[in-house]
C-alpha cells in the first residue's frame, strides 16, 4: 500500500544493560516531521516499537504520538526495527 509516507530513521540511541528499551530513535516523515523518542522494547514475543510517551499526573502513562490506521504503526515499526538491525550489525563489524 502507497500512502505517499516516507519514514527515515534519522537516530538510533542504544542503551546499555539488560532493561527491556534496547534504543530510543528519532524518526523523520517526508523529511518534514521528526518524531522524538520512539522506543525499541524488547517484548514477551521479542522486538516491538512503542510510540513516544509522558507521565501524567495521575503517575499514568499517556501515548503523545498516535497512528490513526494499523497500516501506518506497522510502518513506522518495520521501518524502525530494520534500521535497528541493520544498525546492530553495522556494530558488530567494528
Amino acid at each position: 500500500m502507497d500512502n505517499g509516507l516516507q519514514f527515515k530513521v534519522k537516530r538510533i540511541y542504544r542503551l546499555e544493560g539488560n532493561g527491556n528499551t534496547k534504543a530510543f530513535v528519532d524518526l523523520v516523515i517526508n523529511d518534514e516531521l521528526l518524531i522524538k523518542g520512539l522506543r525499541v522494547v524488547n517484548g514477551k514475543e521479542g522486538l516491538f516499537v512503542s510510540m513516544p510517551r509522558e507521565q501524567g499526573k495521575d503517575s499514568k502513562w499517556y501515548d503523545t504520538v498516535q497512528p490513526m490506521k494499523k497500516e501506518i504503526k506497522e510502518q513506522i515499526s518495520m521501518a524502525i526495527l530494520n534500521a535497528y538491525k541493520n544498525d546492530q550489525s553495522n556494530q558488530r563489524k567494528d
